[in-house]
């Protein structure tokens, strides 16, 4: 497995895995309460998000990465020619 098929898949499982929990907690509580049985219902809801949101993210994020640099070309040309710089003063 090449290293960049590696990050890609990573990325993808942990930016899912964090969605996913954030999201179904919040929609869990909205539609729920704080319920005795909240948390079991939170996590069964997670489980069940989690596969949809892995497949969404590995499918999606690379338009989605060109799409951003193509906004960022059109409307700020010096914004998406150069990586970010450090703001905080340290060195790289």
């Amino acid at each position: 497995m090449s290293p960049a098929l590696r990050q890609r898949l990573l990325f993808s499982l942990l930016m899912s895995a964090a969605m996913s929990f954030l999201m179904t907690a919040w929609v869990s509580w909205l539609n729920l309460g704080l319920r005795p049985d909240f948390i079991p219902r939170w996590l069964r809801a997670f489980v069940s998000a989690w596969p949809a949101a892995f497949a969404t993210v590995l499918l999606l994020a690379p338009p989605t990465h060109r799409l951003t640099q193509t906004l960022l070309h059109r409307f700020a040309p010096s914004a998406g020619a150069q990586p970010a710089h450090n703001t905080k003063g340290a060195s790289s």
